[in-house]
């Protein structure tokens, strides 16, 4: 299924400040990642560890906003540094399903205000630090001064933020000029390492699809029960959700579902007796799914290419003003067991009957291959080294 572009590697900017050839072999690989939602740093740590076991010399700095104990659980190797910024502000969402589009605009002129400095800013770290590559998933403030150094960029990923804020433009015109701007960003990047469940991204001038990016992960049920005493007779599912307003009348009444324990990542917690956060210091996230019986979550790249690796059934809600939808459910339909939970029966913790279908439906006719991650390795190292072959 990967439809391999015919790309040709030329950079014209090679005289702008210095040359990637010019650079020590150790020059290092800055990788920045949008805080936006957990499933861009999962599937950028996937990349990151293939990338420290190839080549364990190479120094890279990740660059992010997200937790980051989230990124250090997930990125164990020496080389790896963190720097905690952001360059894009993603959604500013109510909860994991409601987005507030008003204070996202706000935020984004913001950024937008602030845009020169950011990149000038950027343009000075990427120097000083005679970054020999960047790679994005999915700001396009680095890739501007990636530009502006004249070294090599990659975005990885399966939409960019022109396209989720272009859905707003037909209610308030104010966004065509913010859309526009990250059209023009990511039109610098040298390589765009496109992701299944994807929009057109036709702001990148060269373009390769790739497989999935996820891992498999290893089933725990033994070690889980050890530490949160569940019952390993009952179906186990797991509540995938970073934000969930569930008042204290949906605790009672999710409680009283006596066959089935419910699991949480911490820090959503909530108290009662069917109900267990799991930290994922002790139980990474992949292992987590492995060994559930079942997921209820919002139509996340995440969790769908968690579900898919792993083979889990998903329960799926609903999700408010992101366009990335429509496309994920259409993966949904195709190579995962799922039913549809309306929001209003979430919110409310009517759930039961959902569950019994989930657990009951048929296995899809599709599979995709989740080896996206050799292909990025590849061509990561093909930038890295300044090589023709792309």
């Amino acid at each position: 299924m990967i439809c391999a572009l015919s790309i040709l590697y030329e950079r014209v900017d090679h005289s702008i400040h210095r040359s990637p050839k010019s650079m020590d072999l150790n020059a290092p690989i800055i990788y920045y990642i949008t805080a936006h939602g957990y499933g861009h740093g999962t599937r950028a740590c996937d990349i990151l560890n293939a990338l420290c076991r190839q080549a364990p010399r190479i120094p890279i700095i990740v660059v992010s906003d997200l937790p980051k104990p989230f990124l250090s659980h997930r990125l164990n190797a020496d080389q790896v540094t963190f720097r905690k910024e952001s360059f894009d502000v993603g959604l500013v969402q109510f909860d994991d399903i409601q987005v507030d589009v008003p204070a996202t605009l706000n935020k984004v002129i913001g950024l937008h205000e602030k845009r020169d400095q950011l990149i000038q800013e950027e343009t000075a770290f990427l120097n000083e630090q005679q970054a020999a590559l960047v790679i994005v998933d999915i700001p396009a403030i680095p890739l501007f001064a990636a530009k502006e150094v004249g070294i090599p960029s990659i975005a990885i990923a399966n939409f960019g933020w022109d396209w989720i804020y272009s859905a707003f433009t037909h209610d308030n015109p104010r966004w065509k000029k913010y859309v526009d701007w990250f059209h023009e960003g990511y039109a610098t990047t040298d390589l765009l390492l496109r992701l299944p469940f994807s929009e057109e991204m036709n702001a990148f001038p060269r373009i390769e699809d790739i497989f999935l990016v996820a891992s498999p992960g290893r089933e725990r049920r033994g070690d889980i029960i050890k530490k949160r005493g569940c019952v390993p007779t009952k179906k186990w599912i797991l509540l995938s959700f970073g934000a969930l307003n569930w008042d204290p009348s949906v605790i009672d009444r999710i409680q009283k579902l006596e066959p089935y324990e419910f699991f949480t990542v911490y820090h959503l917690f909530w108290e009662g007796k069917n109900f267990h956060a799991i930290d994922m210091k002790s139980i990474p996230f992949s292992d987590l799914i492995a060994s559930m019986d079942g997921v209820i979550s919002k139509p996340g790249y995440g969790i769908v290419s968690d579900c898919i690796a792993n083979k889990k059934p998903l329960a799926c809600t609903d999700r408010s003003n992101f366009l990335e939808c429509s496309i994920l459910v259409e993966g949904i339909k195709k190579y995962l067991q799922h039913v549809y939970l309306p929001a209003e029966k979430l919110y409310k913790g009517d759930i039961a009957e959902t569950i019994e279908k989930l657990l009951n439906v048929p296995l899809p006719q599709h599979t995709m291959g989740n080896d996206g991650v050799k292909v990025a390795i590849h061509r990561i190292m093909d930038l890295y080294d300044d090589e023709s072959s792309l």
